[in-house]
C-alpha cells in the first residue's frame, strides 16, 4: 500500500531529482495510485499551473481519471472563463461550490471562516459525492513557508489518501513541463501573477515566496485556505 511507504527527505529530493527524474517519479506515483484506488483517485483540479501539471500527468496515467473543480463566487472573471473551457474540453470534470449566504467582506473580517465556507466545504461534498479514497493536489514544497512540511503520501483522515506527486518541483520545472506539453494556463498567468485565489485575496507579488500575494494584510497572509490542512472526512461543523 502507498501510505505504507517511506518518503525519503523531500528537501534532499528537491535538489537531487532533475526535471526527467522529477516527472518520472510524479507519473509512477500515480499510476501505481491509480492501480491501487481506481475510480476513487481522483484529482483536485484548482485551475492554477500546478493544476494543470498534475491533471496532465494524471490523463497520461489514465484517460479515465476523474477530477473535480472547487470555485467560489469571489474567483475572477479570467479564472470563471478558463474553468468554463476546462470544463468543456474535459466533461469529468465535476464544479463544486458553495451558495451560503455569509456577511459582506467575510473574507477580509475574518478569512479564515470565508474559506471554510466557500472553500473547504465544497471540498468536504467532493469528497463524499465523488466516492474519492485517494485525491491527487498539485501542491509543492517550494511554493512558500506553509508548505515545506508537507510529504507526496499523506493520510491526514483514516481511509483518505492525498497525494502530492509534483510536491518537489520547482516553479520553473512547472512551467517547463507546461510549455513542453503545450498544456493550457489560466490567463491570469500573463498578467504576472504566480499564485491564484480568490479576487479579493490575491494579488500580485514580488519575491521568493510565490503566496506572497495571498491574503495580503490579514494573518493568512502567505498561508492556507484550509483544504490541506482541515480533516475533509472526519470533522465537526
Amino acid at each position: 500500500m502507498l501510505i505504507e511507504e517511506v518518503t525519503e527527505n523531500v528537501v534532499e529530493l528537491v535538489e537531487k531529482l532533475n526535471f526527467a527524474e522529477k516527472v518520472e517519479r510524479s507519473l509512477d506515483l500515480i499510476e501505481r495510485a491509480y492501480k491501487e484506488f481506481g475510480d476513487g483517485l481522483v484529482v483536485a483540479n484548482s485551475l492554477g499551473k500546478d493544476s494543470g501539471v498534475v491533471w496532465h500527468l494524471a490523463k497520461r496515467v489514465s484517460p479515465k481519471i476523474r477530477g473535480f473543480i472547487v470555485t467560489t463566487r469571489f474567483k475572477p472573471p479570467e479564472t470563471k472563463e478558463f474553468m468554463a473551457k476546462e470544463v468543456s474540453r474535459y466533461p469529468e470534470l465535476q464544479v463544486y461550490s458553495n451558495d451560503q449566504e455569509i456577511p459582506e467582506k467575510l473574507f477580509s473580517t475574518d478569512p479564515d471562516r470565508c474559506c471554510e465556507i466557500l472553500k473547504v466545504e465544497p471540498t468536504r461534498r467532493a469528497v463524499k459525492e465523488m466516492n474519492v479514497t485517494s485525491w491527487i493536489t498539485g501542491l509543492r514544497c517550494t511554493e512558500g513557508r506553509t508548505r515545506t512540511e508537507f510529504k507526496e503520501i499523506e493520510e491526514l483522515d483514516k481511509g483518505l489518501i492525498k497525494l502530492n506527486p509534483i510536491l518537489i518541483w520547482y516553479e520553473r520545472e512547472v512551467w517547463q513541463y507546461l510549455a513542453l506539453n503545450s498544456v493550457h494556463v489560466n490567463p491570469l498567468y500573463s498578467k504576472g501573477y504566480r499564485s491564484l485565489g480568490c479576487a479579493p485575496c490575491t494579488k500580485i507579488a514580488q519575491g521568493v515566496d510565490e503566496r506572497a500575494g495571498r491574503w495580503i494584510g490579514t494573518s493568512k497572509c502567505g498561508g492556507e485556505c484550509g483544504i490541506h490542512t482541515k480533516p475533509l472526512l472526519n470533522y465537526q461543523i
